[in-house]
Parts: C-alpha cells; structure tokens; sequence
C-alpha cells in the first residue's frame, strides 16, 4: 500500500529518542484499563479530586490493589496525593495531561 498523496501528519515534528523514553512510561502507567479509568474518575470528581475512599467502590477489586495502581498513577507523574487524616485524596496533574496532548498534537496546516 502505498503512502502516495496522504497529508494526513499526526505530529508537528517527530518524537526524539530521548522524549519517547521520557514518555513511554507515562503511555504505559494508562494502557492499563483499571488505571485509566482511575484517572478518569479522579479528573471528572467533583473539586477536582477523589478521596481513595470514593475511587474504591468504581471496582470490584480489592483496596490495595486499587492503591497499587494509584501508585503507578503517581509514579508516572499523572496524579499526586495528599494525606488528610487516614485518607489519601488524589487529584491530576494538568500539566502532566498537557504534555501527553501537546505529544500528539496534530500538526497546523501552513
């Protein structure tokens, strides 16, 4: 098949080998369907973040694995936490989420 007349151009320049490193980590932490929607729970929450106490009850999985995956979360730069009492309330970072859009971001026509 061939390529000829397609314009179609996802990125405004290619990714470097070092900002693929960088990123594939943070593409991978969200592969994931259990911490996808994670993030999608905490940024859609109201206040613009969740108790873990209110992200448990979205799952049938246990407590601590769903604090696994808020970790993988955190570790990957999407979320951060703060402790208030015994509970951990996690909120997006938007700037971690506008890196990942500014990555793929189509380019604009000339």
């Amino acid at each position: 098949m061939s390529n000829e007349g397609c314009t179609t151009r996802l990125l405004c320049e290619p990714l470097s080998a070092a900002r693929a490193e960088e990123l594939a980590p943070v593409f991978k932490a969200i592969g994931d369907p259990v911490r996808l929607r994670l993030l999608s729970l905490i940024a859609c929450h109201a206040g613009g973040e969740a108790c873990v106490c209110d992200l448990t009850g979205a799952f049938e999985l246990s407590g601590p694995t769903i604090s696994h995956h808020l970790k993988v979360l955190r570790e990957a730069g999407l979320i951060e936490g703060s402790r208030r009492g015994t509970w951990i309330y996690y909120r997006v970072r938007p700037e971690a989420l506008r890196l990942l859009a500014d990555s793929l971001a189509p380019a604009v026509p000339a």
